[in-house]
């Protein structure tokens, strides 16, 4: 137990540490705002380091780092690389290209560290909602959205230490990159709460915006059973797949076995090719959906809402360009991260409109 305990405890130290300065930052800036304009301030900052999490747990597990400490919550029970100078050592010099190098390691354990310094800005975004409840009674923001916030958080490191435990597990990863979108969109719809600027808007526009939301989220969750199936290269052309095939031989039943390892179906042979471009071929399939419903939206919003417009159609277009720039240019990092970062901020777009939406109703 103590094994466990103790790194989880220096953990979460440096953690606070990271989270040191932006909570010094928060409160000169927010110092002579109202409470509720605080605790608005803290969500907006709280949303900017989450998306910043996400952008950088995508760099973890496209640089491969994500069993760079291959336990968890320390790197060989050590609060950090340093401590585990030795063990690392070991492990790059028997295998040097391997899962486990002192920069893979370095990579993981920030990830850590800026996980827990976001779970901490919750905590506190928490304890400040219920005293401001308590405070001015029911005239204050209700403090169920920053404590069910704190619970998702919580959830999100679990699934973060099991994506560490059962080695990448593609479900578990795919789950933890799903609950990090989660966590940004709690977060958007929390900062409109904060400060309501409604949009009115017939009805049939608000679930037409729902659904939307509902279509991307699905989108990304299939961005994300590629990435974490690292089936982004299985189609290496387009609008082709691969030899000029616009429909090669595809299993979707096996690409779509949940419950399975890295790299094996569900019997424990291997994944096949076939497999691959299924997954692949699904998302290609998706994108084209969100993206015809992106530019219906738009289309919508241009009269009553055209700034909302131009940034639906904005991300669209991000999300198109980062996402062909992965497949034809054979999946650099920076484009990667920038369709990650795009997806996130897509999510995050279409919460806090559905939001504003939602406060004009009439």
């Amino acid at each position: 137990m103590n094994d466990l305990l103790l790194p989880l405890g220096q953990v979460a130290a440096i953690g606070g540490a990271v989270a040191l300065g932006p909570l010094l930052w928060w409160r000169q800036r927010a110092r002579a705002a109202t409470p509720t304009g605080r605790l608005r301030a803290l969500t907006l900052l709280a949303l900017f380091l989450t998306f910043d999490l996400i952008v950088f747990g995508a760099f973890t597990r496209l640089t491969d780092s994500g069993l760079g400490c291959p336990d968890w919550p320390g790197c060989y029970s050590a609060a950090s690389p340093v401590g585990a100078h030795e063990h690392i050592e070991a492990a790059q010099t028997a295998m040097p290209t391997g899962p486990v190098t002192h920069a893979k390691a370095w990579i993981e354990m920030l990830h850590r560290y800026l996980a827990s310094a976001v779970g901490l800005l919750i905590l506190v975004m928490a304890v400040l909602s219920w005293r401001l409840r308590r405070h001015d009674g029911e005239s204050a923001p209700s403090p169920w959205w920053p404590t069910l916030t704190l619970a998702w958080v919580c959830v999100q490191g679990a699934f973060g230490a099991l994506t560490v435990t059962m080695k990448l597990f593609p479900a578990i990863v795919t789950l933890h990159l799903l609950f990090g979108l989660g966590l940004l969109m709690l977060l958007a719809w929390q900062r409109e709460a904060y400060e309501p600027r409604p949009l009115p808007a017939p009805a049939w526009l608000r679930g037409a915006a729902g659904l939307v939301l509902a279509l991307a989220l699905l989108q990304v969750a299939l961005g994300g059973w590629v990435s974490t199936n690292y089936a982004v290269l299985a189609c290496d052309e387009f609008p082709t797949c691969h030899g000029g095939q616009w429909w090669p031989h595809l299993d979707f039943a096996q690409g779509f076995e949940v419950w399975r390892d890295l790299g094996r179906r569900a019997d424990g042979g291997w994944l096949g090719f076939e497999a691959l471009a299924a997954i692949h071929m699904a998302h290609r399939i998706g994108a084209a959906v969100v993206f015809c419903a992106l530019i219906a939206l738009a289309w919508v919003l241009r009269g009553p809402a055209p700034a909302w417009s131009r940034w639906l159609l904005a991300a669209g277009g991000w999300q198109l360009a980062t996402g062909l720039s992965n497949v034809v240019l054979d999946w650099p990092i920076v484009a990667a991260l920038g369709h990650t970062g795009g997806a996130a901020l897509l999510l995050a777009l279409l919460t806090t409109l559905l939001a504003r939406l939602q406060k004009g109703r009439p």
